[in-house]
């Protein structure tokens, strides 16, 4: 039996990177999941291959009846809806405050933002319908710590966490959970810029990267993927609120091995002990 068994979610940005590994994943649990994405040959694509278990819809996430439309494919084609994964986003413009046009500034808030309040407006009318739910919205270490993404993603990236914990809080009456995942960097076509193209350009744009986290690997889409499971299965069913970071613990500090040689060797206190070898 299957974490997912008889349960049915939407998944944007579901036809690459970490929403593909998602879908994979909710539907070898047992989930029946529609892929919602721009990209509609690869999304299609992914459907065909996964059989009556999946379904794609071309979505924009910036387009409010797109994203509806992606809701409502999951409620009529299946009867309900028990997760929505808002995953769908990009790099946003880069560069200082003082450069960035705010025509690029406010379609990053849309992309990263508004995209994924518009599938929390309109996935929770059904949960509350049948009484339960989980949503889950992708946010980032660039969130939680400074210097980890470019300056307006961090500051959309901490929008999504704050509307996760805000909206749980409105919603806990409802048994419907909110919470956010916070990826540190992942392998993924948008991370390495090679979005459109074979997947294994993504092996070699990331071979010889150093890592300073204390696990010393790239994460992987399915890192990512895993942890959406538990929060879209009942495992999770006492977390809300919450920001969950997922990022082999680099935004807790540097590694050991990457740390100053001084602080890794005993030397006696001086300070009270001036006379002391």
């Amino acid at each position: 039996m299957g974490e997912m068994d008889g349960k049915v979610a939407v998944v944007t940005g579901g036809a690459s990177g970490i929403g593909e590994a998602t879908v994979r994943l909710f539907i070898e649990e047992g989930a029946k999941v529609v892929i919602a994405d721009m990209q509609q040959e690869r999304g299609e694509a992914l459907a065909s291959e996964l059989g009556n278990m999946a379904t794609f819809v071309q979505v924009e996430v910036r387009q409010e009846e797109q994203v509806k439309s992606a809701i409502d494919t999951a409620v009529e084609g299946w009867g309900r809806l028990d997760c929505i994964f808002n995953n769908a986003g990009f790099g946003g413009v880069l560069g200082p405050v003082e450069d960035i046009p705010v025509e690029e500034f406010d379609m990053s808030f849309d992309v990263l933002v508004r995209g994924v309040f518009l599938g929390m407006k309109h996935a929770i009318p059904f949960m509350k319908k049948q009484g339960s739910g989980s949503i889950i919205n992708t946010g980032s270490i660039a969130a939680v710590t400074a210097g980890r993404g470019p300056l307006i993603y961090s500051v959309c990236k901490a929008a999504v966490v704050q509307l996760s914990k805000v909206t749980a809080m409105s919603l806990g009456a409802n048994s419907i959970r909110v919470n956010a995942i916070c990826p540190g960097y992942i392998a993924t076509p948008l991370s390495t810029n090679t979005v459109g193209r074979p997947d294994e350009k993504i092996e070699e744009r990331i071979q010889g990267m150093e890592y300073q986290q204390p696990i010393p690997r790239v994460g992987r889409p399915e890192d990512i993927a895993n942890m959406a499971l538990y929060l879209a299965s009942d495992r999770s069913s006492f977390i809300t609120g919450q920001a969950i970071v997922v990022d082999g613990g680099a935004a807790t500090g540097v590694s050991w091995e990457n740390q100053k040689d001084v602080y890794k060797e005993y030397h006696p206190i001086r300070v009270y002990n001036p006379d002391r070898e």
